[in-house]
């Protein structure tokens, strides 16, 4: 396995003081923002695909440092009511895979996305419960007349571009949120459609992330893996539970909080994560996502580079010589 990093913690540095930054810390893996809420400092669709020779030196700057690109990342709504929205996330969607294509790179990182709860809907409407009934019939509109029919087209462009890939992160408010609803859109859809592994949004739903690879890894739908961690605040939690609308800087008062790797859950933890995405056949990347309100985007990366470092596995596998 590759430890890599997510980009935008560093999108206010020029593209190669970020490379030559993060290959100081020992990183071998670039995952690149595109556009959507993830941004696009670091790689502009629209300046790459009119310029091949802004391609060649972009991949120039990467392969001299001995860095690959692990993925193009555009999380956003392209199923969102509001038609400029959507249609902004659609064209940002398009032009990833293009480049995608360009560069050579074969994973293509987003959400799922959200409809409203009508055509003329103004919001996204994220169905969190089957009763009263109309959350059902809700929850039937959106999946059959418009999130399936949606990926359907859109995996055969990526098919058609050479990308096969099309790794969801698993977020709530998104009607991909958990392994249930990947396996069903990748059930509908194709192949195509696996996951973006980011334990972050799975341990406050309740989920173990070890039988969550398991269940995933054996349908092959691991695609790229984030390293990001979440702390559960339990006194909280058993007073309101685990959804909560509280702003992130609301630290103390939130049932959960996104922390940098091993401060929110322990070592023995990530390596148990670790072990379990090797015994599914996951041999990728594990990139860094930083998003932890309590440290510097320094200390916080360089802490989890620190703690990843002594617990992926870097060497081929031998032969079981005792059985």
């Amino acid at each position: 396995m590759k430890l890599g990093v997510f980009t935008v913690l560093y999108q206010n540095l020029a593209f190669e003081d970020m490379l030559d930054k993060i290959c100081e810390m020992g990183i071998e893996a670039i995952e690149l923002g595109t556009g959507n809420y993830p941004g696009n400092s670091h790689c502009n669709p629209d300046e790459l695909l009119e310029n091949p020779e802004k391609i060649r030196t972009f991949q120039r700057a990467i392969e001299s440092r001995g860095l690959t690109i692990s993925a193009l990342s555009c999380h956003g709504n392209p199923l969102h009511p509001d038609k400029k929205f959507a249609t902004q996330s659609h064209e940002v969607w398009r032009k990833t895979i293009l480049l995608a294509e360009r560069l050579g790179v074969p994973v293509v990182n987003g959400f799922s996305g959200c409809p409203g709860d009508h055509p003329n809907a103004k919001y996204p409407n994220w169905v969190t419960c089957s009763w009263p009934p109309e959350y059902l019939e809700l929850l039937d509109w959106q999946w059959n007349e418009v999130v399936i029919p949606y990926w359907k087209e859109e995996a055969k462009f990526a098919q058609l571009h050479g990308v096969n890939q099309i790794a969801f992160e698993m977020h709530p408010g998104f009607v991909v949120y958990n392994p249930e609803t990947l396996l069903k859109l990748r059930e509908h859809v194709g192949p195509s459609i696996g996951a973006n592994f980011d334990p972050s949004h799975l341990v406050w739903q309740g989920i173990d992330p070890v039988e969550a690879i398991k269940k995933l890894g054996r349908e092959n739908a691991i695609f790229h893996v984030h390293a990001k961690d979440t702390y559960l605040d339990q006194a909280n939690i058993r007073v309101n539970g685990v959804l909560d609308t509280k702003h992130y800087s609301r630290i103390l008062d939130r049932a959960w909080t996104f922390r940098s790797v091993g401060y929110g859950h322990s070592e023995k933890f990530w390596k148990d994560m670790v072990s379990a995405l090797r015994a599914v056949g996951y041999d990728y990347v594990l990139s860094i996502e930083h998003e932890d309100m309590l440290a510097s985007i320094d200390e916080g990366l360089s802490k989890a580079v620190n703690l990843l470092k002594g617990i992926l596995f870097k060497e081929t596998l031998s032969e079981m010589w005792w059985a």
